[in-house]
């Protein structure tokens, strides 16, 4: 009696399974709109805040997904059109590139010829100090050396520096090096 009603609970969904799928697609698609309009910062620029966001939204979502299911296979069932759903959508998706633009958005310009487009920052939710470390991390000491830097759609910065504002490296010293030889041998 006590196994029939542990496997009655663990394997009977309660809610058919195309409503299991029809549950789990949907709340996919809400999710992704809602991330979308939220900007592209919250995908990779997360402060504190946006990380608690995040981490509450899948309990929020939670019995939108599985309703009135506890079970294992509902959970298994919920997580396989989750992973594979998402697969075949991003792969459908990487194919069109106006519906990937539509999606995903386009680069925004965060700085111009070493000048920082501050309403572009704060219409992204950014700060101008967020930017400055960026820079920062992609081997330029003030921003005036950038040429252009942008936020891409995925959330990242992407920064072009200036020409002759990019440190030596072991291989340019070199060079230069060989060349100073030859020089001095010449005379």
């Amino acid at each position: 009696m006590v196994i029939a009603t542990i496997a009655n609970d663990v394997f009977d969904m309660g809610i058919p399974v195309a409503e299991k799928v029809l549950r789990t697609v949907a709340v996919y698609l809400l999710l992704l709109l809602l991330l979308r309009l939220a900007g592209k910062r919250d995908l990779a620029q997360l402060n504190s805040f946006d990380f608690v966001v995040l981490l509450l939204l899948s309990n929020v979502v939670q019995n939108a997904v599985i309703g009135p299911d506890n079970s294992l296979w509902g959970g298994a069932i919920g997580a396989a059109v989750l992973v594979g759903g998402n697969a075949l959508f991003v792969r459908g998706v990487g194919r069109s590139k106006r519906l990937l633009d539509v999606l995903e958005g386009s680069p925004t310009v965060l700085v111009r010829d070493g000048e920082i487009d501050v309403d572009a920052v704060h219409r992204l939710g950014l700060r101008p100090a967020d930017v400055v470390a960026a820079v920062r991390r992609q081997n330029a000491d003030e921003v005036a050396q950038v040429e252009l830097a942008s936020l891409e759609p995925g959330g990242t910065i992407s920064v072009r520096l200036k020409d002759g504002a990019t440190n030596a490296t072991q291989a340019d010293i070199d060079r230069l090096e060989a060349k100073l030889d030859a020089v001095l041998a010449r005379l």
